[in-house]
């Protein structure tokens, strides 16, 4: 049986959001994936399916582009793109964009590449070719394509092009992901008339991504006055970059119709659709809902991605140890980086130790319950990035009858699963 999003059981059993029931919520995942060894990674369909018609309910209508690293699994991707109001991936490297277009036929890199083999390979696939447009920002990229695959012995290569959206202010500097050079409408004008100078290029696009909006929580749990902070910054961002945008937008578009005008990302779903410009979003992070987006005000996603390891000894009363557990997420270090225990409730990390690549030390009351042997769970902070330490993906219907010994869906294989690994 495979993954159905649509499935009107399904969205009766999401309806219910067992996940808001976090005690029998924890049980069922453990119950359900108790036979297999840990460390095991588990999807709540009924969460999955949550999420992907919630982020489709804020999108208004806009098509939603799927972000893969914040998936990377193949079944999910498929699964979420099969809804009507899904339409085509944001990729994040070459390699995985090729591999990816032997069955997905819109696909956006997200990021420039170097990779010169992955290069020589699209120039080389007609079929590719027509599925994937890389992301520049400068000239140089360009330079470094036709230098691995010379114009006329490739079909044309589809490119899109990176607009800085950060915001620059006198007081606090840059305010935003240090990423595209491109930061005024002239310049992207400049940059639009290079390409459609250049012999072997083909402009179809423009992604302009507010990493200073959509992944920068407005309402930080403890946390009022950088919550404060956060929305005053975020408000004037966002009104600055539309203005902006629009302009940019408009310039190229004035030299040369486009496909797509790419923006936003699961936290700025709201603020990029109000945007006249913009003719999709990106989203992949709040499909699985990890923890870094409960920090949120607009939309509250279910945690449908969590991972439990064993408890394998007491070093004394008051302490239980799992095995493993150092799966810290990107970003600058600090403790939101570390993944979330949250059931049983009431455990924390010891102090000296944190999540620890072997071993890691839980404390609290509900550490003196615990025996060798018992399941914790944990969430990541980051979405497509807990793929990386697991070659399967169990899916569980939370709200399904039994004890959870077994499931109607295939367990699913990661992109680790399927011997791939991009970054």
């Amino acid at each position: 049986m495979t993954l159905d999003l649509a499935a009107t059981e399904l969205l009766s059993a999401a309806g219910k959001q067992p996940w808001l029931q976090p005690e029998s919520y924890w049980k069922r995942l453990t119950e359900a994936t108790k036979h297999l060894s840990a460390p095991v990674v588990a999807l709540g369909v009924e969460a999955l399916a949550h999420n992907a018609h919630d982020i489709l309910r804020r999108a208004k209508g806009k098509p939603v582009r799927v972000a893969s690293k914040s998936i990377r699994v193949r079944s999910v991707l498929d699964a979420v793109l099969a809804l009507p109001g899904y339409r085509g991936v944001l990729a994040y490297t070459l390699a995985e964009a090729l591999w990816l277009s032997e069955t997905i036929d819109d696909i956006v890199v997200a990021y420039p590449t170097a990779d010169r083999a992955a290069i020589a390979a699209l120039a080389a696939d007609e079929q590719a070719a027509t599925r994937i447009a890389v992301m520049i920002d400068s000239v140089d990229q360009l330079e470094l394509i036709d230098s691995v695959a010379p114009p006329a012995t490739r079909s044309p290569i589809r490119v899109c092009l990176d607009f800085d959206a950060s915001w620059n202010t006198k007081l606090l500097g840059s305010i935003g992901a240090l990423r595209s050079p491109v930061h005024e409408p002239a310049e992207l004008r400049r940059l639009a008339e290079r390409v459609l100078q250049r012999r072997g290029f083909e402009l179809v696009g423009i992604m302009s991504y507010e990493a200073q909006i959509a992944g920068v929580g407005d309402e930080p749990i403890g946390d009022p006055a950088k919550g404060l902070m956060m929305r005053t910054i975020q408000q004037k961002s966002a009104a600055e970059l539309a203005d902006r945008r629009a302009e940019a937008i408009g310039a190229v578009q004035a030299l040369n119709p486009l496909e797509f005008v790419n923006g936003g990302g699961t936290g700025s779903i709201e603020r990029t659709i109000a945007e006249d410009a913009i003719t999709e979003v990106a989203v992949g992070s709040g499909l699985f809902g990890p923890h870094l987006f409960d920090n949120y005000r607009s939309f509250t996603p279910a945690p449908a991605v969590a991972f439990a390891l064993d408890v394998v000894r007491r070093p004394n009363r008051d302490t239980a140890t799992l095995l493993g557990g150092g799966w810290i997420a990107s970003g600058v270090a600090g403790q939101d980086r570390l993944p979330q225990v949250v059931h049983p409730a009431g455990l924390s990390y010891a102090p000296r130790e944190g999540a620890g690549e072997v071993q890691s030390p839980l404390i609290g009351k509900a550490a003196r319950r615990l025996s060798v042997g018992d399941r914790v769970w944990l969430r990541h902070t980051k979405s497509g990035e807990i793929m990386e330490h697991t070659n399967e993906v169990v899916p569980v219907l939370v709200d399904a009858p039994g004890d959870g010994g077994s499931s109607p869906l295939e367990t699913m294989l990661s992109y680790r699963g399927e011997g791939k690994c991009f970054l």
